[in-house]
């Protein structure tokens, strides 16, 4: 059973987060337009977390799920949104976590890894390969599809799931569309060379959204490497296989 979504104050933004189970942490970083539920309860990924002996931490991002939504894109950049992760830790007195994240979640780790390393045991990039590096899908036309009056105006086929998708999670689509809009900072390939923690990177064979998850792979030091068969970007977060692969991963940390 889930328990109650409590929240605290990220340097005065107020987020909603989920602090389930015992054992060393673990935290969870969700993607872009989703919320703890559609991206690790619905999913699966708690009750396997926690059945594994995980103490599992989840939040919802600014502008996100249950957390306050902001309509400013200079609010949402990938180094604020690391910072909100950190002082959640803070919150809870977790001096150092394992942290999974995917997609946008993915990319909002890599920024708490490179800023923040002291805070994390290791690090699971999940759904993002190396348009890390290279770029992912222009932001305008996916800010633009959030900011049409109807589902029915978008054409490009990306823009229109990631409408879709946000329109199931329930979202708020100014918000995500400021998000879309936000600063974004580049991450170096000489960047990743610095990384000394552990690093899985999960990604299915079929996103194109993500990219090459080998690629990126081999640009961090001693990173591991799991390709998902047949599964593209959406597909991927509740695979059976990624599950496993990251409980395997994790089990080399104890």
């Amino acid at each position: 059973m889930i328990e109650r979504i409590q929240h605290f104050s990220s340097d005065g933004i107020e987020l909603a987060y989920l602090d389930e189970g015992e054992g060393e942490p673990i935290l969870l970083v969700h993607g872009f337009a989703s919320n703890i539920f559609a991206n690790w309860v619905d999913t699966g990924w708690v009750r396997t977390l926690t059945k594994a002996g995980r103490r599992v931490i989840a939040f919802d991002n600014r502008g996100h799920g249950r957390s306050t939504k902001l309509y400013e894109p200079e609010l949402y950049g990938a180094p604020d949104m690391a910072a909100d992760a950190v002082r959640l830790l803070d919150h809870l007195n977790i001096d150092k976590a394992d942290v999974l994240g995917y997609s946008m979640g993915a990319r909002i780790a890599v920024f708490m890894a490179l800023r923040y390393p002291e805070r994390m045991r290791s690090l699971i990039i999940g759904g993002l390969g190396i348009n890390l590096v290279r770029g992912m899908i222009g932001s305008l036309p996916l800010a633009h599809a959030l900011e049409a009056d109807s589902i029915d105006e978008v054409s490009n086929p990306t823009a229109r799931s990631f409408r879709s998708f946000a329109e199931s999670t329930k979202s708020d689509l100014k918000a995500l569309a400021a998000c879309m809009r936000g600063p974004r900072e580049k991450v170096l390939r000489e960047d990743l060379s610095t990384l000394s923690l552990p690093v899985l990177v999960v990604v299915g064979d079929q996103d194109v959204i993500g990219g090459s998850g080998g690629e990126l792979a081999a640009l961090i030091p001693n990173a591991q490497f799991t390709e998902l068969k047949n599964r593209d970007h959406m597909r991927a977060v509740g695979d059976k296989s990624f599950k496993e692969a990251v409980l395997d991963f994790l089990s080399q940390r104890r």
